[in-house]
């Protein structure tokens, strides 16, 4: 049993982590300050391969596997989680319904740009009354002369109004007892996306509402087969449920680095803090946090690139990962005392990043109920 990435694995890791610390870190603190959603960038990691990475090459992709990906998300979230989300929702939320799902067309149409970076997709998922109760889903399709007219609303939809968004993935009931999924192309008439939220943490990662009064959009934008809009979005989330856990181990890996050297550098009474069984041993507890977290995350991934069911081990990996990550910002915080405080110190930032982690993609409650499910527990 190996316990160790593939040395193509790490030294794909290494590449990802120089790209992070010389294009994202130079950016990372300015999000908090109004500055625009990064563009170039997005370009540059579009360039480096990052958002082609799991796709075969006849579609345009790396012929990468999903633990790359993985990989990649934990080096980028690591320097940033707001471009770690990016990334991240871009892939499988924007690219994967495309890439699963689409027709023939519908991949020749959107995957070229999509998998070089030129353009970002997003899921049009939750709404005010349907986040994790996805089945309350609101937003109608109803089937018009050869079109769809959609009516309704989504709420908190990531990468959603970007310069470059170019399509959102809707999912719509089109019956009363069956949701489809409906891809819907930026600045169709009748779709509106709102301002951009005000958030705690993820500054540098596009949030939006999203309104549909009356879009009308061809037949041939449904995605996939009428009706299993449900089905689709569950097998989606499965996929991003790993994702986010990589997410949240790059993040805690930051604590454990930023804490570490704190606690060698700052000195009180005459010598360094770290040296003290209090700060050592937080110190250590993130090192036992951080390694779980990525034992789970890449176990996860490694059965998902074996073609297993993942359902149970997606959960297991979200939900552990999510949480040791919000415990790691606030022990790091802890350590570094007052000046943890302060927004110049990367901590703080980290700190509101957090959060998020436990929610989007499925909260905490509903991974404990999932995994209580596949246990065979009555939930």
């Amino acid at each position: 049993m190996n316990f160790e990435l593939s040395e193509e694995h790490e030294a794909f890791r290494k590449v990802v982590r120089d790209f992070a610390e010389q294009e994202v870190a130079p950016l990372a603190s300015r999000w908090e300050h109004g500055a625009p959603f990064p563009v170039a960038l997005i370009h540059k990691m579009g360039d480096l391969g990052l958002f082609a990475l799991p796709f075969p090459e006849d579609v345009g992709g790396m012929g990468g596997d999903f633990t790359s990906l993985c990989v990649a998300i934990e080096e980028i979230g690591r320097i940033d989680q707001s471009m770690g989300i990016t990334l991240e929702a871009g892939v499988g939320l924007g690219i994967n319904p495309i890439f699963n799902y689409g027709t023939s067309e519908q991949q020749e149409k959107y995957l070229p740009d999509l998998l070089a970076g030129r353009a970002l997709a997003a899921f049009g998922l939750t709404e005010a009354e349907a986040g994790s109760d996805a089945g309350a889903t609101r937003t109608k399709a109803t089937f018009d002369r050869g079109e769809w007219v959609i009516d309704g609303s989504k709420a908190f939809i990531t990468n959603a109004g970007t310069p470059i968004t170019s399509i959102i993935t809707v999912t719509a009931r089109t019956g009363p007892e069956e949701i489809s999924t409906i891809v819907v192309p930026s600045g169709t008439p009748g779709f509106t996306v709102e301002p951009a939220y005000r958030k705690m943490g993820w500054e540098g990662s596009d949030t939006r509402g999203l309104v549909f009064a009356g879009c009308r959009v061809p037949q041939t934008n449904l995605l996939g087969e009428r009706g299993k809009g449900f089905q689709q979005f569950l097998a989606t989330l499965d996929d991003g449920r790993i994702a986010i856990a990589a997410l949240a181990v790059g993040l805690a890996q930051a604590c454990l680095e930023e804490s570490v050297e704190y606690a060698r550098t700052r000195h009180t009474f005459g010598k360094p803090i770290g040296s003290n069984q209090g700060v050592a041993f937080q110190c250590a507890d993130l090192k036992v946090m951080v390694d779980g977290a990525r034992l789970l995350t890449y176990r996860a991934a490694a059965m998902r690139d074996a073609g297993r069911p993942i359902g149970q081990a997606a959960a297991v990996a979200k939900l552990y990962s999510s949480e040791a990550a919000v415990t790691a910002t606030r022990i790091a915080v802890q350590i570094h005392g007052g000046a943890g405080f302060m927004e110049t110190s990367p901590v703080a930032r980290f700190y509101r990043d957090a959060k998020i982690l436990e929610i989007g993609e499925g909260t905490s409650e509903i991974q404990r109920i999932l995994i209580g499910r596949s246990l065979g527990l009555p939930l």
